[in-house]
């Protein structure tokens, strides 16, 4: 017999049916025994009486919580069970797996422990249905992005993890073993992106995994997460790489919203909100005045640059003016942005480059790439960089290679704001940080 989902079960009113899943909760009355039996696709409450097989029903009185179960019985309309107000007569049981009598971690206790807890026993936490709509909502955030790229003529590329050289600051690196010499894990897919423009390709975007070794111990970072990379050519300025994405992240949010919106609402209390366009706009020099505006003093070492805390005070105030969610910061100082990002024509202090804070938190770092080998070499020696190991990077851009521009997104902290989840260790599917490597 083939599984039935629960979800599907009104289809199939009257009819014998198999169906697999946890054991949720178990009811032991006199003469029945009511069994909640849970699957990805719901609940449903299986009834058996008793002296219709007294050898079943003492197996069923030995089951404890979260037991794997496979039961047949026939499905019946029964108003009176709040669970879609259908039953399944229950006629046999197999245990697949016996949980053990007490649970490290009770995924439907009221209370949950704390949170180091919970991603100790993280296969046991996931099993919340707040954390399997968390999951259905990337796979979800994630197709409607390739839909996206799709329908704008981008192509996926897969670059390598392992690097000869830097991506980005030297300060988070991983190092390892290579053989007879040190490789380091990517930091980003930067340089291979480039590289697709030079090689023609015209638009690509990435999806995988970025390793930073960051020894942050914050609600925001991760030392291994998933990095949403594109690149696109023939751009005038960081401006149409800004036009793009907000184009794109509203088409991500309206599919996550039509599809789930309701279900997010129900589960975690959050509402989905379909950004509106254009998104707002603010050049970096503004956004420190702002902040003073509003008494908020930026720390001595973040000169050009905006802290955590002054992120949420924008964040704030683009709440308060316009209404939106999302606000690009425009205009970073060269200080503060790599030797890659092209300057301004008419103020070469300034880069071509955004960041984008989605309620406060950043969530994005783009720009308008140099596309032009001597302009590089010299950014490059100005930040203080040797040319020796990144001249295979300068190589794709002596031979032709148009003006480009991209952008780096954190999928977990797009998830973060998009569901109003305070910390990223619970957006992942397991956490790392420099003190977890474990599950």
């Amino acid at each position: 017999m083939e599984r039935t989902m629960i979800g599907n079960l009104r289809q199939v009113i009257g009819q014998k049916v198999q169906i697999r899943g946890f054991l949720q909760t178990l009811r032991d009355q006199k003469k029945m025994q009511f069994l909640i039996i849970r699957d990805t696709t719901g609940l449903v409450q299986a009834a058996f009486w008793k002296p219709s097989d007294l050898a079943l029903a003492e197996l069923i009185s030995t089951l404890t919580a979260e037991t794997a179960v496979t039961i047949t019985g026939t499905v019946v309309d029964n108003p009176v069970v709040k669970l879609g107000g259908l039953e399944v007569q229950l006629e046999t049981l197999a245990v697949e797996n016996l949980a053990g009598a007490q649970l490290p971690l009770d995924p439907f206790a009221e209370a949950l422990p704390a949170i180091d807890i919970r991603m100790d026993w993280r296969y046991l936490d996931l099993r919340r249905p707040f954390n399997l709509l968390l999951f259905k909502v990337q796979t979800l955030a994630e197709m409607a992005m390739r839909e996206y790229w799709l329908k704008t003529g981008f192509v996926e590329i897969h670059t390598p993890k392992l690097m000869g050289a830097p991506s980005e600051s030297g300060a988070e690196l991983f190092e390892v073993e290579y053989f007879d010499r040190k490789a380091y894990l990517a930091q980003s897919p930067q340089f291979y992106k480039q590289m697709a423009m030079a090689a023609g390709f015209d638009r690509v975007f990435e999806i995988g995994p970025v390793f930073r070794a960051d020894p942050s111990f914050t609600s925001r970072h991760m030392t291994e997460f998933t990095g949403v990379d594109m690149e696109m050519s023939w751009v005038d300025s960081h401006e149409d790489v800004m036009a793009f994405m907000e184009r794109w992240l509203q088409y991500i949010y309206q599919r996550v919203s039509d599809v789930y919106g309701a279900e997010i609402r129900e589960v975690m209390g959050h509402d989905v909100i379909v950004p509106s366009l254009p998104f707002p706009r603010i050049p970096m020099a503004e956004a420190i005045e702002i902040l003073k505006g509003r008494g908020y003093t930026l720390p001595a070492d973040k000169k050009g640059d905006i802290d955590p805390a002054g992120e949420r005070e924008i964040g704030a105030y683009v709440q308060e003016k316009y209404g939106h969610e999302f606000v690009f910061l425009t205009d970073w100082p060269i200080s503060v942005r790599p030797f890659y990002h092209m300057r301004h024509p008419d103020n070469p202090n300034l880069t071509r480059s955004f960041d984008l804070l989605a309620t406060g938190l950043e969530i994005t770092t783009g720009a308008q790439r140099e596309h032009r080998a001597d302009v590089l070499e010299r950014q490059a020696l100005e930040k203080g960089l040797g040319l020796g190991p990144i001249n295979f990077y300068l190589d794709f851009f002596r031979y032709g290679c148009p003006p480009h521009g991209g952008f780096g997104l954190g999928l977990s902290r797009l998830l973060m704001v998009m569901l109003g989840i305070p910390n990223i260790r619970e957006t992942v599917y397991l956490f790392r940080g420099p003190t977890r490597l474990n599950p």
